[in-house]
């Protein structure tokens, strides 16, 4: 098989690429592993966020921003190619705060981080009584909250289907069950995998998540990824309770609350704990007591896919020109902008997006 691309990792990163890549006129064949992978898209948040993100590095937030921007043309335009309606809810996000000295301090934060974006920046801080007011179901043992208006949430599976059936549509190949086992180079790339596929291809991108810390190195990439563990939980389907999501719980497109999610460094372990299944419950009650009364249905565990600082990395190798590394944790709020922006980047156009920040230099020790 032959393509102008070859994509290893078939999740919403390497979709939105691929679907990006097709539109300009690429071949392009994506090659996903077997069930037995861990999937970070098949069980994400779902949340198109802004907020808190590039405290400490103000391109990140610049990028997030510039993607949450256009993701509401970008799933208009998936659900009528597809038939699929891609869900999607951006009219804010909040920051709940359990107390008046972490409520300050974040704001705080969120005033330099303003500067350094020209005041593009929307937020506002609603005490208790306001945020009442929008939430008519938040508890009394939440202070306050940062309402930061570029937030939103989407249906993360819906949008990886719909990804998928269009990257298709468009003559896109997308093979699940190809485990890649090597990438060499002797004139073009030559993509091999465990069961005996070989993709020859003008450029490659890793977009494995979690799958590059072990390929990576042999195509002269650091690739220093690792993996945290979130587990969520569902509630039944219920009647409008939460206007706007947080980071604490969201009310889905299907009517069900999802609860979460955890922040836990236990290495691959993708494991359900009822500890922490627990916390997330206690917490989600504090900020929203008619939880209480909800029924669970079902709570999953994934694996985060984080860098040493929690920023993507897009990089092309060194030692194998024309072979990128593109992954992050944003997989569901970068989408549009991988979709739209970063073929630019792989292609060295003129509208090519600067993303010199998140390559894998700043890991370099001096």
């Amino acid at each position: 098989m032959e393509a102008d691309y070859a994509i290893i990792g078939g999740g919403v990163v390497g979709l939105s690429v691929a679907w990006g890549l097709l539109k300009r006129g690429h071949r392009v064949i994506v090659l996903d592993g077997d069930d037995g992978s861990f999937r970070a898209s098949r069980g994400n948040f779902g949340l198109v966020w802004v907020q808190s993100k590039g405290m400490n590095q103000p391109r990140y937030a610049r990028w997030s921003q510039e993607s949450a921007a256009i993701w509401a043309e970008f799933a208009a335009e998936l659900g009528h190619n597809t038939g699929r309606d891609v869900p999607l809810e951006q009219k804010g996000g909040y920051d709940l705060h359990f107390s008046e000295e972490t409520l300050q301090a974040t704001v705080e934060k969120y005033e330099v981080l303003k500067g350094q974006l020209d005041g593009d920046y929307p937020y506002e801080v609603l005490g208790h009584n306001a945020l009442r007011k929008e939430e008519p179901h938040i508890g009394p043992k939440v202070v306050g909250a940062i309402l930061h208006y570029q937030d939103g949430h989407a249906n993360p599976l819906k949008l990886l289907m719909a990804l998928a059936d269009d990257v298709r549509r468009m003559g896109g190949q997308a093979l699940n069950g190809k485990t890649v086992t090597e990438v060499c180079k002797p004139d073009g790339f030559r993509v091999r995998c465990s069961d005996g596929t070989i993709v020859e291809a003008r450029k490659v991108i890793l977009s494995a998540g979690l799958g590059a810390a072990k390929l990576g190195p042999t195509l002269g990439f650091k690739a220093r990824v690792r993996p945290q563990r979130g587990q969520v939980l569902i509630t039944e389907k219920l009647p409008k309770m939460i206007n706007r999501p947080s980071l604490i719980a969201r009310q889905v497109d299907e009517g069900g609350i999802q609860i979460g999610a955890t922040n836990e460094e236990v290495g691959f372990n993708d494991d359900v704990t009822q500890p922490g299944l627990s916390g997330l419950a206690a917490q989600a009650i504090a900020a929203y007591p008619a939880l209480g009364k909800a029924q669970l249905v079902r709570s999953w565990a994934a694996l985060r896919v984080l860098s040493p600082d929690g920023l993507p990395i897009y990089h092309e190798s060194p030692d194998m020109p024309g072979c990128y590394l593109v992954t992050c944790h944003s997989g569901i709020t970068l989408a549009a902008a991988h979709a739209r922006y970063l073929p630019d980047w792989l292609e060295r156009t003129d509208a090519a997006p600067d993303l010199e920040v998140f390559s894998e230099d700043r890991f370099t020790v001096s």
